[in-house]
C-alpha cells in the first residue's frame, strides 16, 4: 500500500471503531478479515495508527476543537500531533490519488492549522492529557488523591504480553527456555511464579508451543488473583462469571486436574469459546455451565458445595483500559448505576453455594472503590456469616513469591489492588472472603 492508501484504510477502520457497538479489538479484527489482500506490515501500520488515534483521542479532539471529530479529521489530527509532520505533508497525503484520502477542504486545512498550533502548546486540560473521561476524574481521584495523575497516565502506556506457564505441560522455566531458542527475551514475573513476560508481539496462530498448550496469554494481575483462590487438588470449585474461562484454566492446573470445577457464565457464546481452551490446556475436570441468569434452577441446587467460588464481576474495566483504550470512551454514569446492582447481585448469588469454612473471592478489573471495596463491605454487612481475610496472610500458601507492596491508602486493608503504575499489571481488586459460620 502506498502511504495515501494507509492513511485511507487507517480512516476507514477508526470510522468502523468510533462507530461499532462492540470492544475495538473485535472490530479490528472484522475489518481485516474482509480485507485479506492487506499484506502484514500494511495492517501492522494501520493498525498501529488506529489504536494511537484511541489511547489519543481527548488530546486530539481538544486540538482540533471539535465536539463530535470525524475519523478523517482525527486521522489528519494525528499525523500531525503524534508523526510531526507539517501542515504541507499532510495535505500531501490527503492527495486525492487512487485508494487515498481526498484532498482537504478549506475548513480541514484551518483544523490542521490549528492542531499544528495546540499540539506544541505544554497547557493542557487535564482530562485530555490524561485521556479520560472528565466526569470520572474526580472518582479516581477519590481513589488515589495525589496519585492520581500518574495512575491513570500508566492506563494509557501499551501493555506488555504476559503469558502462565500451564503447569499440566510445562513449568516457567520450559516455556522461558522455548521463547528464548526463538530469539525472544522473556522475563520470569515477580508475583506470579508462573508468569512470563514478553515486550514483543508474538504470532499466536502459528506457535506450536500456544497450540499445544504449553501456555496461555493472562495478565499477571489476572495470574494472581486465579492462585488466590488458592483452589487445590481434590476441591469443588466454582468459576461464577468464568467468561472465556483464563480463571478457570489457571485454577483446573493448579488442582493438577484433581477435583472438580464448574465454569459458569450468562454470556454463551464466549463459555462456548472456552471448550478449544480447555482442550489444548488438557484440562480434564472442568465443566461448562450457561446461567439463565440470577434465577438460574441449577444454581438453586448448589447450597453449601462449593470450596473455592470466584466472583470475576462484571466492572467498568478501568483497569484494563491499556488493553482495551477504546473502553474508556464506552463507559458512561449511568453504566456504573447499573454495574453495582450487578455486582451485588452475583455476590448475593454466590454466598450460599460456599461451605462453611470455604472461601468467597471477589474479583474486578476496575479501580473505583464503588465497585471494589464499597461492595464487599456492603455484602458483608448483608452476609455476617463471611468475614475478610487478609491477603497477605493467603499469599504464602497460595502463592509464595515476596508480595507486592500494597497501595500506600491499602496498608491496612485486607484487600489487594494491583495498578499499572505501582505494579507494572493491569489494574485489578481481589477480596477473600470466607465462610466463617452457617445460617
Amino acid at each position: 500500500m502506498t502511504p495515501a492508501a494507509r492513511v485511507q484504510a487507517t480512516i476507514e477502520l477508526v470510522d468502523k471503531v468510533l462507530t461499532a457497538p462492540g470492544p475495538a479489538d473485535t472490530t479490528v479484527a472484522k475489518f481485516f478479515r474482509g480485507r485479506r489482500f492487506v499484506g502484514g506490515g500494511d495492517r501492522r501500520a494501520v493498525t498501529d495508527q488506529a489504536w494511537r488515534v484511541q489511547r489519543n483521542l481527548a488530546k486530539l479532539t481538544w486540538m482540533l476543537g471539535a465536539d463530535q471529530p470525524t475519523a478523517r479529521m482525527l486521522v489528519m489530527a494525528d499525523l500531525i500531533a503524534n508523526d510531526k509532520k507539517a501542515v504541507d505533508a499532510v495535505a500531501g497525503i490527503f492527495s486525492g490519488a487512487k485508494y487515498g484520502a481526498s484532498p482537504l477542504s478549506s475548513n480541514e486545512r484551518r483544523m490542521a492549522q490549528r492542531v499544528a498550533e495546540y499540539a506544541a502548546r505544554t497547557q493542557v486540560p487535564r482530562h485530555a492529557k490524561l485521556e479520560c473521561p472528565e466526569w470520572l476524574l474526580p472518582k479516581l481521584d477519590t481513589a488515589f488523591g495525589d496519585d492520581t495523575d500518574a495512575e491513570v497516565a500508566a492506563l494509557n502506556a501499551e501493555a506488555p504480553l504476559d503469558l502462565r506457564a500451564n503447569v499440566l505441560k510445562a513449568n516457567r522455566d520450559d516455556v522461558i527456555a522455548l521463547l528464548r531458542g526463538e530469539g525472544q527475551s522473556p522475563q520470569a514475573t515477580a508475583w506470579s511464579p508462573l508468569g512470563v513476560r514478553l515486550n514483543a508481539r508474538l504470532n499466536f496462530a502459528s506457535h506450536a508451543g500456544f497450540r499445544d498448550g504449553l501456555f496461555e496469554v493472562q495478565d499477571q494481575a489476572s495470574q494472581v488473583c486465579a492462585l488466590l483462590v488458592d483452589a487445590r487438588p481434590g476441591m469443588a470449585v466454582l468459576d461464577l462469571c468464568a467468561g472465556a474461562g483464563g480463571k478457570t484454566l489457571a485454577m483446573a492446573a493448579n488442582m493438577n486436574n484433581k477435583g472438580r470445577i464448574v465454569a459458569c457464565d450468562v454470556a454463551t457464546g464466549r463459555l462456548i469459546r472456552s471448550k478449544l481452551r480447555l482442550r489444548r490446556a488438557g484440562v480434564h475436570n472442568a465443566t461448562l455451565r450457561i446461567l439463565e441468569g440470577e434465577h438460574d434452577k441449577w444454581i438453586k441446587r448448589q447450597k453449601n458445595t462449593f470450596d473455592r467460588a470466584l466472583v470475576d464481576a462484571p466492572c467498568s474495566g478501568i483497569g484494563a483500559w491499556r488493553r482495551n483504550p477504546d473502553a474508556r470512551w464506552r463507559i458512561a454514569p449511568e453504566n456504573l448505576d447499573s454495574l453495582r446492582e450487578t455486582q451485588d447481585k452475583v455476590l448475593d448469588q454466590a454466598a450460599p453455594l460456599v461451605k462453611q469454612g470455604g472461601r468467597l473471592i471477589y474479583a474486578t478489573c476496575s479501580l473505583l472503590p464503588e465497585e471494589n471495596q464499597d461492595r464487599v463491605n456492603a455484602f458483608l454487612e448483608r452476609a455476617p456469616q463471611f468475614a475478610a481475610l487478609d491477603w497477605r496472610e493467603v499469599w504464602p500458601a497460595a502463592i509464595g513469591t515476596t508480595p507486592p507492596a500494597p497501595l500506600p491508602r491499602d496498608t491496612d486493608s485486607p484487600y489487594l489492588t494491583l495498578t499499572p503504575a505501582r505494579h507494572g499489571t493491569d489494574g485489578f481488586f481481589v477480596a477473600v472472603l470466607e465462610r466463617i459460620a452457617d445460617k
